[in-house]
């Protein structure tokens, strides 16, 4: 399983860090490799990805259901793969903390059956990258 945190301090309330992440539309698109999304229900959406790996072009669809909403502090999801065997899952957090707040994000996927051999290695070095870069654009976004 690969797993993958990153943490920012934002100077905003969290009421303003949660009116934006609580609407997945607001940050689908920040997430690198994105290609689209699609809105099933209030809770699930379809998500697909494109990305290159040491020269290698995969495209990625998944399933992104949101499990439990804890209005201002956290929201759970779970990732479940579309295109290929994969599952995870994943949070954001926010609480206040030095007149602003910290926001966390954690992610955990695991590729399984035969591909899950090629796809386990790209995905503990991919995540972390991609969590990092999501995080931080998303404290970018709300800044702005």
């Amino acid at each position: 399983m690969a797993q993958a945190e990153h943490s920012v301090q934002i100077p905003v309330s969290q009421e303003t860090v949660w009116a934006f992440v609580s609407k997945i539309e607001k940050w689908a698109v920040l997430v690198p490799a994105y290609k689209e999304h699609k809105e099933v229900d209030s809770q699930t959406s379809h998500w697909t990805f494109e990305g290159n790996f040491k020269g290698l072009t995969k495209k990625v669809a998944l399933e992104i259901k949101i499990i439990e909403m804890n209005e201002p502090s956290q929201i759970k999801f779970e990732i479940k793969g579309l295109s290929d065997n994969f599952k995870g899952g994943g949070e954001f957090t926010a609480e206040p903390r030095d007149g602003g707040t910290y926001m966390t994000c954690k992610v955990d996927v695991t590729a399984g059956g035969l591909s899950g051999a090629v796809l386990n290695p790209a995905i503990k070095v991919l995540l972390p990258k991609v969590t990092t870069r999501l995080t931080e654009k998303i404290a970018r976004h709300i800044q702005a």
